[in-house]
């Protein structure tokens, strides 16, 4: 018989079934796309905002409604649009005849799973209004501070496609995005499946199925946990080379900042536990740089011009890195 010598030193039992729990009630509605489910849950339990980029229809807005049904959590959805005002996202003074008194009206953002599809099609004056909210989980309005409930998490969506009508987002506001998830086709197999679930019932019908998995007080427990997970301090210099190389490197315009590796050993903590480990390896920031750093980082005209990707880039650093073990 085979001696496990592995002992953890914090219980992550409650963490894993979670997390497995959550990723089985997902798989009734949603068929493929693990890799987005995955980030989804990391970014929850590390407190980091998401941007997911994915053509239409491959289920980006269904998965977000989901995380908000499966962790028991309020859900807006804003339509982002060029006429669309910071008012509409974040609220406005609204008199009142009987209190004679101006009061403050909630907008979309004041709930704690946030979809803001096409995040990319509102004006720079919009996309500011989400900087303070996004950073700070509070907004400021006619000098009142008001706090967001626990937990607050925006999820935006973008097509890469379709580019009239749309805006560049800010560096600064690409910067307070956890992640980047690219979303892709289904697979043939994976699209058989989801003609075969859904000939019979409707998304609707499908969200109904799905079962409450986790409290705001779990959610909590869990980003405690996380922060215990370990980290040599060799791999904490490892994520530091990864990101200062984006500085240096020729083939870049713009390098990824402190906040990117700070979201790095974030992530690679969380992906450890959700993997059942209280210690961080390589693997997991091999993982994890990708994702994080793929929106932080600009490429020079002449290499965007030779077709290269953020993603192949980041690749490149880090094999050109050696890897501690």
């Amino acid at each position: 018989m085979e001696e496990n010598f592995f002992e953890p030193r914090i219980d992550l039992s409650a963490l894993s079934a979670a997390v497995a729990d959550i990723r089985n009630e997902i798989s009734k509605v949603i068929v493929g796309q693990h890799e987005m489910v995955n980030m989804l849950m990391i970014g929850l339990l590390c407190d980091g905002h998401i941007l997911i980029e994915g053509v239409p229809g491959v289920a980006k807005t269904l998965t977000a409604k989901l995380m908000a049904k499966i962790i028991n959590a309020e859900f807006s959805r804003i339509q982002f649009t060029p006429d669309l005002m910071p008012s509409d996202v974040l609220g406005t003074s609204v008199f009142n005849p009987k209190e004679a008194d101006f009061q403050f009206k909630r907008g979309a953002i004041f709930s704690n799973i946030i979809l803001i599809d096409e995040i990319n099609r509102a004006p720079a004056k919009t996309q500011a209004a989400l900087f303070e909210v996004m950073e700070e989980r509070q907004i400021t309005i006619d000098g009142t501070t008001h706090i967001m409930d626990f937990p607050f998490l925006v999820l935006a969506t973008q097509n890469p496609i379709e580019q009239e009508g749309t805006y560049r987002l800010p560096e600064a506001q690409l910067d307070r995005f956890l992640f980047k998830i690219n979303v892709n086709y289904p697979t043939l197999e994976e699209e058989i499946n989801i003609l075969l679930n859904q000939q019979t019932l409707t998304q609707n019908a499908l969200l109904q199925d799905v079962n409450k998995i986790l409290s705001t007080r779990q959610i909590a427990e869990y980003r405690n946990l996380i922060n215990q997970v370990m980290i040599d301090p060799k791999l904490v210099e490892f994520i530091a080379k990864i990101v200062n190389e984006t500085r240096n490197n020729p083939s870049l315009f713009l390098g990824a900042s402190p906040r990117a590796s700070l979201a790095i050993l974030k992530a690679s903590k969380a992906n450890a536990a959700i993997k059942g480990r209280d210690f961080v390896n390589p693997e997991d920031i091999l993982e994890m740089a990708a994702p994080v750093m793929r929106h932080r980082i600009i490429l020079t005209p002449e290499k965007e011009m030779e077709g290269i990707t953020p993603d192949e880039l980041v690749k490149n650093i880090i094999t050109s890195i050696e890897v501690p073990r």
